[in-house]
């Protein structure tokens, strides 16, 4: 009984608004349409009004949409949000955009209904318009427009039709001017809107031309400036990363500081640790990044000066060497960059280099003892702290069962060059010198069976035990462990 009265009384309001809805479409628009369209946003929310909402309501409703396209349509770009009538049909467009926006909540035939009368591309249409006439920062155009973006991601969940239009007409200058808006929520539903139709074919899409990839570097530099939007970072995360074309060809174009925040996100997203979380990035971005380090390695030692402390080029360096060495550290994915032409002997000569320049003067290089809670000179949030320690763990990481880069390093001296690293050094407090580590764990890594007790295996089998020393105590630090080094 209660359930026919309820549909008794859904059906009379509906009647009434569809009634109302063909004088918004027809007549001049008043004030009261904006209770219409407010009663019909509220009857909306219910989930059995929406399922069962009649057709020519929803015809209605988009013939609305369309007439107040025609109003919007006519203004200037320099009209005045505040005058009367203005106001008024700006208001109205909200309200339609929002009653668009309910109609589709889960609503599958709602949303092909309005997708197949042209809701989609009228909405495109007066957003376009809209975005002209924000110079004023008039808030009842960003109600607009903010309705507006919403009703495009309601239209788009689920319906893929609907997710392939929104794409054509939008993508890439729409989209373009509406991240560009300094309002942080219309930039956040628009960014939501991407997320929602953005796969992989349209992903690796936007690496295709300039204009094109002016979207996603836009984004990314949002992930900087609008750190409290997630949607910027899940786009990044869930698509920008699954393609190494998009990525590399951002990385390129983006300054220092851009591509820190890049790298910083490829870093946290290698933290989470899991496997399903590794496999959305692919080798060849690894490959990339690895190129990366070896041609641009050497712009860390201008921090070996105080006044270029901040240097970006030489923190990008530094987040490279991050990344490298949390890829290498077990990753069968990624284990391939042990056979990666400049990868190991670059880290080598770096180490080198950096090491030399600690001995011969004064500087962020040279290891120090100062273990205090809180050293001066913000030595504690300095770039390069823990930087050789970080060359000696990927050197570690690459050498691992792998018997061609254990004998480069012997050829490239690196053996001693590490064995020059192990005095205790606070500006690398993860290594830490022979003696300090207990027996048990010295003769569990550097014990040697007695049958491989050969001539030829004698040389290389003391130089191993240093070096695994060195490598099993970095392992340890950073919780990976490390079964053996070399094959001996």
């Amino acid at each position: 009984m209660l359930v026919r009265v309820l549909t008794a009384s859904s059906r009379k309001i509906m009647q009434r608004i569809n009634r109302a809805l063909r004088e918004i479409s027809l007549e001049k628009l008043i004030n009261t349409h904006l209770t219409t369209l407010q009663t019909l946003t509220k009857a909306l929310r219910d989930d059995q009004f929406r399922a069962s909402v009649d057709q020519d309501v929803i015809d209605n409703l988009h013939a609305v949409l369309s007439r107040l396209f025609v109003e919007v349509k006519s203004m200037s770009d320099d009209v005045d949000p505040e005058d009367e009538s203005v106001s008024l049909c700006l208001k109205l467009t909200a309200e339609c955009f929002r009653a668009h926006r309910n109609a589709c909540v889960q609503c599958t035939p709602n949303q092909c209904s309005l997708r197949n009368l042209g809701s989609i591309k009228v909405s495109f249409e007066i957003l376009g318009k809209l975005l002209k006439i924000t110079s004023g920062g008039s808030n009842v155009v960003y109600d607009a427009i903010r309705c507006g973006i919403q009703f495009l991601g309601n239209i788009a969940v689920g319906n893929q039709l609907c997710k392939d239009d929104i794409w054509k007409l939008g993508f890439p200058h729409i989209f373009w001017n509406m991240l560009e808006l300094p309002d942080e929520k219309a930039v956040s539903y628009t960014c939501m809107v991407l997320h929602t139709c953005l796969d992989d074919h349209k992903t690796e899409t936007l690496a295709q031309d300039a204009q094109q990839l002016k979207v996603p570097l836009k984004i990314m530099d949002l992930c900087r400036t609008l750190p409290d939007v997630d949607w910027t970072v899940l786009i990044a995360t869930q698509h920008f990363l699954k393609s190494s074309e998009i990525t590399s060809k951002m990385y390129t174009e983006m300054t220092n500081e851009e591509r820190l925040t890049l790298l910083e996100l490829i870093l946290a997203h290698l933290a989470v640790g899991e496997e399903e979380k590794d496999s959305l990035i692919p080798l060849s971005l690894a490959e990339f990044l690895a190129s990366c380090f070896t041609d641009r390695c050497r712009a860390v030692l201008t921090l070996a000066s105080q006044s270029s402390a901040d240097d970006q080029a030489a923190v990008v360096a530094i987040r490279l060497l991050d990344i490298l060495c949390e890829m290498t550290s077990d990753r069968k994915k990624f284990m391939a960059l042990q056979d990666h032409p400049d990868l190991l002997s670059s880290t080598v000569v770096l180490l080198k280099e950096v090491h030399l320049l600690g001995k011969t003067s004064k500087n962020v290089f040279t290891a120090a003892q100062d273990f205090s809670s809180k050293r001066p000179g913000g030595a504690d949030d300095h770039p390069a702290l823990s930087f050789k320690a970080h060359l000696i763990r990927l050197i570690g990481n690459l050498c691992h069962g792998h018997s061609v880069n254990q004998d480069k390093v012997r050829e490239l001296d690196g053996i001693a060059l590490i064995l020059d690293n192990c005095s205790i050094d606070s500006n690398n407090p993860c290594i830490l010198g022979p003696d300090s580590l207990p027996s048990s764990i010295t003769q569990s890594f550097c014990g040697v069976r007695n049958d491989r007790h050969t001539s030829k295996h004698h040389e290389k089998r003391k130089d191993i035990a240093v070096l695994s020393l060195n490598c099993i105590v970095i392992a340890s630090i950073t919780n990976r462990g490390f079964t053996t080094l070399f094959d001996v």
